[in-house]
């Protein structure tokens, strides 16, 4: 009996110990960086910010009292992202949180050591973030959307579907970012098992959207495919109308456009991506490290519907296609 307490004892110490090496600190504040290529006052954006401090709560974080955040944007010039990165590196972060690829490529180059979540990746691995998905290997870790290389083939096939008579297809895309090259030669696979005619644009400004969408109406496009890109997200309501103007149907990977003014959008729930980022934050501000966190693939998906842009110009989206839509803007 009396070594059947003894392991009792022993038993409940390791639990204890454990539960003990998981807790945080007391009184420590841990610091954590948010590095964001667009304005975080937008609504749209102050929404993935909201549902990633969501996340933090419910894992027991509290701002100012556990941990502080230290938000940059570069306020849509991505020029500006190296500078902002080095910066949260010389204040010591304990952890840098990069919204968007861009983010985390200036994240990455900036530091070496500190953890860097990084959220909605395009293809991290290809780009030298990470080894693999399933292991890291390195200070780089968080949510990825390489699987935008399957939704741009779907978003595709619903453009294809929603306007059947459409040929041609134009495709917006921006080559500063580096994972368009890859979506560039997916669309390609899949715009020829299709029988789709694509004509190829890029824009790296605002100017240069309006330019492409000048190519379009020059070179007879029927539909639109926007890329997802941030470039597209900060001008989404200049991209939203010049679609109206030239009465163009269009698809993009982000949902706020379409709140805006677009046709269709089909992508990653980007809400749920920004919530499942404060879980790596909150493993690494216990002791995990990012090496050893496997990077994650987007789960939830949506296809939003803008019934009022398809009247405007004068489309019927077919039943078979609105059964398939998550959300319908009347």
């Amino acid at each position: 009996m009396r070594w059947i307490g003894l392991a009792v004892v022993l038993g409940l110490n390791l639990t204890l110990a454990s539960l003990a090496a998981e807790a945080q600190p007391e009184g420590k504040v841990y610091r954590i960086g948010y590095l964001s290529p667009v304005p975080l006052s937008a609504p749209p954006v102050s929404r993935l910010t909201e549902a990633f401090r969501q996340g933090l709560r419910e894992l027991g974080w509290v701002e100012d009292q556990n941990i502080v955040i230290e938000c940059r944007t570069a306020e849509g010039r991505f020029d500006r992202l190296p500078d902002l990165a080095a910066e949260l590196v010389r204040l010591k972060m304990d952890v840098i949180v990069a919204a968007a690829t861009p983010a985390a490529v200036a994240a990455k180059n900036a530091t070496a050591t500190i953890p860097i979540v990084g959220v909605s990746m395009a293809d991290p691995d290809r780009l030298g973030l990470i080894k693999s998905l399933a292991r890291p290997g390195g200070n780089v870790t968080g949510v990825s959307y390489s699987v935008e290389l399957e939704t741009l083939g779907k978003s595709l096939e619903l453009l294809n579907s929603a306007v059947p008579k459409v040929r041609r297809v134009a495709i917006l895309s921006n080559p500063a970012n580096p994972g368009h090259a890859l979506a560039i030669r997916k669309l390609k696979v899949v715009a020829q098992s299709l029988g789709l005619q694509l004509q190829l644009l890029e824009a790296r400004g605002p100017d240069e959207v309006d330019g492409a969408f000048a190519a379009m109406t020059k070179e007879h496009a029927g539909a639109v495919l926007a890329v997802s890109d941030t470039l597209f997200y900060v001008h989404r309501l200049r991209l939203a109308d010049l679609t109206a103007q030239n009465r163009l149907p269009s698809i993009y990977g982000l949902r706020e456009i379409v709140e805006v003014g677009g046709l269709m959008s089909y992508g990653a729930n980007t809400a749920d991506m920004f919530r499942r980022a404060a879980t790596y934050v909150d493993k690494i501000l216990k002791g995990a490290k990012p090496a050893d966190l496997p990077v994650e693939q987007p789960t939830k998906f949506e296809l939003v519907i803008n019934l009022k842009t398809a009247k405007a110009l004068g489309l019927t989206i077919p039943q078979s296609v609105l059964i398939r839509a998550d959300e319908i803007i009347q």
